[in-house]
């Protein structure tokens, strides 16, 4: 088996997700996220769903803000955990933790940063492939263009 494990959303990333509807209503399964979980777990990989709508704290009550239905921690990882038996096949851990042995995050929201520089990953290619066709940032252009070492601008 593979050390560490990867954390996968729930709601936007492994079930659609619009608006808040219920404490227990989920959107529709996103099929190639789940495959691509099925596929993890058939290679020993540990998957745990990362999500906002636990707590730390599962033995709290919560009241759901639309339909007024109060419910604890544990109920909603119930409920998580039964949806991920229909639609992945096992129960998976569920939290709202990251720790020092998650190797991976897969979420809608997120937005990956190269380590140690605060620049985003996307920023990296960019300037990656611009570097790659000659180009290079002009630091004095506030238009966000880039000057052309070959001779022009484009």
């Amino acid at each position: 088996m593979v050390k560490g494990w990867i954390g996968v959303d729930l709601d936007g990333t492994m079930f659609t997700y619009h608006k808040w509807v219920g404490w227990n209503v989920f959107g529709e399964p996103i099929e190639p996220m789940l495959a691509r979980i099925r596929q993890w777990l058939a290679e020993g990989k540990e998957v745990r769903v990362v999500t906002a709508r636990v707590s730390v704290d599962l033995a709290a009550t919560q009241r759901c803000y639309v339909t007024g239905q109060s419910f604890t921690g544990h109920q909603m990882v119930a409920a998580i955990r039964d949806l991920c038996v229909k639609h992945v096949g096992q129960a998976l851990p569920v939290t709202c933790v990251k720790d020092v042995g998650m190797i991976e995050l897969w979420d809608d929201r997120a937005v990956q940063v190269v380590p140690n520089t605060g620049r985003t990953v996307a920023e990296e290619w960019v300037a990656r492939y611009n570097a790659a066709q000659g180009k290079v940032a002009d630091p004095t252009d506030t238009d966000g263009k880039y000057s052309d070492h070959r001779g022009g601008d484009e």
